[in-house]
């Protein structure tokens, strides 16, 4: 990331926040989040949320709305739409500096988003996030229509097996993201998956191809995986 973990140290401490910053924290099991008073605060909780790619499948209430082709779900089509929508909310950790920064991030070819659309071509639902070798770390979704950012994340979850990622980092397990198939473990374990993730070489998009439409596995249906309720 061309950047020294001591340099990395000192400009958190001094309060700077850039793009390198940031990418050098998912290295290293951090991420930020901004206060009230859009103080860049780095968290690295004891029980770290993900969700296991393979053993991943679709919640069952959520099958028949995905098989009904409700909606159409891509990449990056509109990724300052996504994070500006995610931010707006009663109360958000997504400051005008972080929206500026995961921008650069999407620029750069780091930050990625994956929308979802009616059959009306409206924007309803998605999510946004990072990817680093193997790893894609999830930062905030939001929908504007019923399932919209569920959909969009299984969807994620589809085209990251499809890529051969093998991290989804969730941050928090919220009781959402349970729902989903989400799951929790120690500090350890995640620094250690992750140290093993970052390695691998691994395209969320093709350079060619920065939005392509999302096609959701079937084998994601399957009784026999795990799923919940």
């Amino acid at each position: 990331m061309n950047i020294s973990s001591q340099q990395a140290i000192e400009d958190i401490i001094a309060g700077k926040f850039y793009p390198k910053l940031v990418l050098w924290g998912y290295c290293n099991g951090i991420f930020p989040m901004a206060d009230d008073n859009d103080n860049i605060i780095w968290f690295c909780p004891y029980r770290r949320g993900i969700i296991e790619l393979k053993q991943f499948a679709i919640p069952r209430t959520l099958r028949a709305t995905i098989r009904k082709k409700k909606f159409k779900v891509f990449t990056n089509t509109d990724f300052e739409t996504v994070i500006k929508t995610c931010a707006d909310r009663g109360e958000t950790w997504i400051s005008s500096k972080i929206i500026d920064c995961y921008i650069d991030l999407h620029k750069s070819g780091y930050a990625h988003s994956v929308e979802t659309y009616n059959f009306e071509n409206q924007l309803v639902g998605g999510l946004y996030g990072v990817a680093i070798g193997g790893a894609f770390f999830g930062e905030s979704m939001f929908h504007l229509q019923k399932d919209a950012s569920k959909v969009a994340l299984v969807a994620l979850v589809s085209h990251l097996r499809k890529q051969k990622f093998s991290l989804l980092d969730t941050q928090w397990l919220t009781a959402h993201l349970a729902r989903m198939g989400g799951s929790e473990i120690t500090r350890s374990e995640y620094l250690i998956r992750l140290k093993q993730t970052l390695d691998k070489q691994c395209n969320f998009v093709e350079k060619e191809r920065k939005t392509i439409e999302i096609e959701i596995d079937k084998n994601l249906f399957s009784k026999n995986r795990t799923y919940c309720e």
